[in-house]
């Protein structure tokens, strides 16, 4: 067990005690030293491996922590998530040296299924398109896609796929989802049928994404999925970037196969400027912003600053993932 006035953390989440001083104030007051992430974007590999030495505790944000990086992480004892993914994470290096990884499942959810539920909306009525002609004087008569009696199909019902059926139930449309780990019993209290993956997507107007980035989910959305999807649908990405095929899903919003997609993630953050989807009209794009409200950032930050000094403290952490 460390002495945790004697250890030193680093925080790199450039939201960490945005919305709650207390988060900074009980961290500091715990621990010998922390060390804040100062440039206001995760950080690389080069710049981890500068920062590393000497801290025993690492509150870690979407920052590059490869083995490189960890091969200089002399003291370090345990890297707490701020948020659930792990892909970011070298997790075999980190096995390999001893050093706990956790995160903080959940605590985004509600935050990252608001967000899905208004691209749904955004993209059924137009709503960017029409704020942006009427503020250039234009009074347009634009046609929308209700929810009601439409079918929305979720690949993936989790925490944050079941938090989206719980929002949607009061739309009166039909929900599909599609997720080996749950079964029939716990869909049916969310009003939710399970289908196969293929026959969710063939089905579904809106098609929303909710699964973690896996060797057999990466480029899962290429060209034959998507020809595989009812002509006209929808597609929200909320997830992960890396899921999504982007060259073809630029071709299939291009020939009209989709009439449009919201994309909160991209396989490349943030994308370039010229990317060909951000000139696409029927394409929605935000800056990674699913978690980025006052609760799902305290949610965040109260769970890693408690993993984190579990580990110090030599206790169980609540989510260990190594």
């Amino acid at each position: 067990m460390a002495d945790l006035k004697a250890c030193r953390i680093l925080v790199t989440p450039t939201s960490y005690g945005k919305n709650d001083a207390a988060l900074r104030s009980e961290l500091e007051a715990a621990v010998g030293d922390v060390i804040y992430n100062q440039t206001g974007k995760p950080l690389t590999s080069e710049q981890l491996i500068d920062l590393l030495p000497g801290v025993d505790g690492f509150i870690a944000g979407l920052d590059t922590i490869d083995r490189a990086a960890l091969a200089a992480a002399d003291s370090l004892k345990v890297i707490a998530r701020y948020g659930v993914g792990v892909d970011n994470v070298d997790l075999a290096a980190a096995r390999e040296r001893g050093i706990v990884v956790c995160n903080t499942p959940g605590a985004n959810s509600a935050s990252v299924a608001e967000l899905t539920v208004g691209l749904i909306l955004a993209l059924a009525r137009k709503i960017t398109q029409a704020a942006t002609v009427t503020r250039s004087g234009e009074w347009p008569r634009y046609t929308g896609t209700s929810l009601e009696g439409k079918i929305v199909g979720l690949l993936g019902l989790g925490s944050i796929g079941r938090q989206v059926a719980r929002r949607l139930i009061g739309f009166d449309c039909t929900l599909m989802a599609y997720d080996p780990a749950v079964d029939a019993g716990q869909a049916q209290t969310l009003n939710v049928r399970l289908a196969e993956r293929d026959e969710v997507v063939r089905s579904a107007d809106f098609l929303t994404l909710h699964l973690p980035l896996l060797p057999e989910t990466q480029d899962m959305v290429n060209s034959g999925f998507l020809a595989l999807m009812k002509h006209g649908a929808y597609l929200i990405n909320t997830s992960r970037g890396e899921l999504v095929d982007e060259v073809a899903l630029l071709e299939a919003l291009v020939v009209g196969t989709l009439a449009g997609a919201a994309l909160d993630v991209f396989s490349k953050q943030p994308p370039d400027p010229d990317h060909p989807l951000l000139k696409l009209p029927q394409v929605i794009a935000t800056p990674h912003m699913g978690a980025h409200t006052d609760g799902a950032t305290n949610a965040m930050g109260w769970g890693a600053l408690r993993e984190c000094l579990a580990v110090l403290r030599g206790e169980t952490p609540a989510h260990r993932v190594v």
